[in-house]
């Protein structure tokens, strides 16, 4: 077989295998178990520049890591994420909370939110100011949380946090 059509040939095949691939990968991912519907359409985005983002950033992967109680690396993930995102006098302060009132010091709370939001407020002072939005059940009539976060301008660590009024 000349060279030309053993290229065509393994080229069809190639192309055969990526469309079969295609077409029945989607089908095999809904196969699987899911705490919750998946979206029509998803996207995300972020700038690690940007303190709004950070909080966000944290706040989608510390709920995470909480809600994700029966997986043995779900504690230290988020102790770690803690260590990496808040100053140190923002540990302590949420530690102090922790032992104080007995609900996670991060979201002021025993459980864990379903929906999380987060929305800039402001900044003077080298700081910018977060409102994190907590939904913790669906339907119309679902509980809402406020907190509001301070982020250090310069380092973007959270160095505030408190129930928002």
């Amino acid at each position: 077989m000349p060279v030309r059509s053993r290229r065509t040939l393994l080229t069809a095949v190639a192309v055969t295998a990526g469309l079969t691939l295609a077409a029945v990968t989607p089908a095999l991912a809904g196969t699987g178990a899911s705490h919750a519907p998946a979206a029509a359409v998803s996207s995300a985005q972020g700038d690690p520049r940007n303190a709004t983002q950070r909080v966000a950033d944290f706040y989608g992967a510390y709920i995470d890591s909480v809600w994700a109680a029966d997986d043995p690396a779900a504690a230290a993930n988020a102790k770690a994420l803690r260590a990496f995102y808040l100053s140190s006098a923002a540990q302590k302060k949420a530690g102090a909370y922790e032992r104080k009132n007995h609900a996670d010091g991060i979201l002021f709370a025993q459980n864990v939110p379903v929906r999380w939001k987060v929305a800039y407020t402001g900044a003077g002072m080298g700081h910018s100011t977060s409102r994190v939005t907590l939904t913790w059940s669906g339907g119309r009539d679902a509980q809402v949380t406020r907190i509001d976060v301070q982020s250090d301008l310069r380092t973007l660590k959270i160095t505030g946090l408190k129930p928002a009024v």
